[in-house]
């Protein structure tokens, strides 16, 4: 699901970050000699880089058999595209498991809350935040339950990282909006 649409605001999920664990060991010099478009240089970063077009992704391969994927738009996506990646890794001699443990790791969301937002009034009654409208123009909030972090604007847009479900990005937008409307900060 890419799109998630909530009472007053539309919730974008913007990228899933997965983790998959293959229990396949890889030979990265092997790989980075046979894909084209591999970025390999171990005296820099211990990985392989390794980017599919569709659906659009990109890796990190570490010889140990875990894969980092980040930028698709759904966990569907991201198994697709680890799944696209082991089938060409494949074709060069590396076993396809039969068994790949894939886990996110952190959902980043936006969406907006269709009201303007007073960060200052956030900052003087919620407190535990850090805003300095000089340096960057947004406010970051941290909420326990669930754990996530959000970016807020003015404007009423809002970006939410931390979570491991777009239920979760759901509950806390739900959470932040109660505590808004509590302190009176939604304009």
């Amino acid at each position: 699901m890419n799109v998630v649409v909530a009472k007053d605001n539309d919730i974008k999920i913007q990228n899933v970050v997965v983790s998959a664990d293959t229990h396949t060991k890889f030979s990265l010099e092997h790989l980075a000699s046979k894909l084209e478009s591999a970025e390999y240089e171990p005296e820099s970063f211990p990985g392989l880089v390794y980017r599919i077009k569709e659906p659009k992704a990109s890796t990190l391969v570490f010889t140990t058999g875990k894969i980092i994927c980040s930028g698709s738009k759904s966990l569907k996506k991201a198994k697709e595209a680890i799944n696209i990646v082991m089938k060409t890794f494949s074709k060069y001699g590396v076993t396809i498991p039969k068994k790949i443990d894939v886990e996110v790791v952190n959902i980043v969301a936006s969406a907006s809350l269709n009201v303007r937002l007073d960060l200052n009034k956030i900052v003087f009654d919620i407190g535990e935040c850090e805003y300095e409208p000089e340096q960057f123009p947004g406010l970051v909030l941290r909420l326990d339950k669930p754990k996530v972090v959000f970016l807020l604007f003015n404007s009423g847009k809002i970006v939410c990282t931390g979570a491991r479900s777009e239920d979760t990005v759901e509950i806390a937008i739900k959470n932040l909006k109660k505590k808004l409307r509590a302190i009176k900060a939604m304009k």
